[in-house]
């Protein structure tokens, strides 16, 4: 009980630290901003330790199938840090910002080709914008998918490899998946593989498709998402951190239907083995 409360509140920290990253590392945050931001982390640190300190699942998934949701939200904070060194380059001129930045914008032009997700935020931006700072939206999103892609190439290894999430016990679907109940109807194996696919669809799908809603959202409720370099940060890293929640979560759902259809293999072919006239009788000599 008490190693739990302290894991809940450790992680309760960290999300803290994940979430404020932008606002203390980008020069000249508002108090506004800073305070609205801050009230985000608690409210969401308060939501991560109540989940990790009960005893019972509520909301959060995979909760006991690490590192599922250590490589999520790792790679939001290297995601956000990133673009937040990336967004205030001009007062920080240091070598890890010149490098990162490179490496954002060599990205960036890489998967500036026809129909890609980032010429599509490329396109959603206004004719008149400055040069610069398209650049640095280039550079921004291509920072952004560089970390997914090793995110899911990484998870991708680890469910190859059959390293996730054989920890040596058997997988409590209750605990790791609070939301989906196997009880519901149909058979499980066939409800995990369709809401898997559905995931991995809509996780495919969210590049193309968060752009213009955002661009549609923005102009309806007037936020200048240009002006305002936090604004820019939490926008890019929310477009590419969506999509990889969905397909990590379609991948590790197929992975778990994959299981549980394994298992019953076994254990019909150990009924199979342990019935009366399973076996022949040997011939007489």
């Amino acid at each position: 009980m008490f190693t739990r409360l302290v894991g809940a509140l450790v992680r309760a920290i960290l999300i803290v630290v994940v979430i404020l990253t932008p606002s203390l590392l980008i020069p000249g945050t508002s108090s506004e901003d800073a305070q609205m931001v801050t009230l985000v982390a608690l409210a969401f640190a308060l939501v991560t330790a109540f989940e990790y300190g009960a005893k019972f699942p509520g909301l959060i998934e995979f909760r006991d199938a690490p590192p599922f949701n250590r490589i999520r939200v790792i790679a939001l904070f290297l995601t956000l840090f990133g673009l937040s060194v990336i967004s205030s380059i001009d007062q920080n001129g240091s070598t890890l910002a010149v490098i990162i930045t490179a490496l954002g914008f060599l990205v960036g032009r890489v998967l500036d080709f026809p129909y890609s997700p980032l010429q599509l935020v490329l396109e959603q931006l206004p004719t008149d914008v400055n040069p610069l700072i398209a650049a640095q939206i280039q550079a921004m999103s291509g920072l952004a998918v560089l970390v997914t892609l090793v995110s899911l190439f990484l998870f991708s290894a680890l469910i190859r490899l059959e390293h996730w999430p054989n920890r040596g016990t058997a997988f409590n679907v209750w605990i790791n998946l609070p939301t989906f109940d196997p009880t519901a109807g149909g058979d499980v194996v066939k409800r995990l593989v369709r809401d898997g696919r559905v995931n991995i669809i809509f996780g495919v799908c969210a590049p193309f498709v968060i752009p213009v809603v955002a661009v549609m959202g923005a102009n309806q409720l007037q936020v200048p998402v240009l002006g305002s370099p936090q604004t820019m940060v939490w926008a890019v890293t929310i477009w590419m951190f969506l999509p990889l929640s969905l397909v990590m979560r379609g991948q590790a759902m197929l992975r778990i239907a994959r299981m549980i259809r394994a298992r019953r293999a076994r254990l019909v072919a150990s009924i199979d083995a342990d019935a009366p006239g399973s076996a022949l009788p040997s011939s007489a000599g």
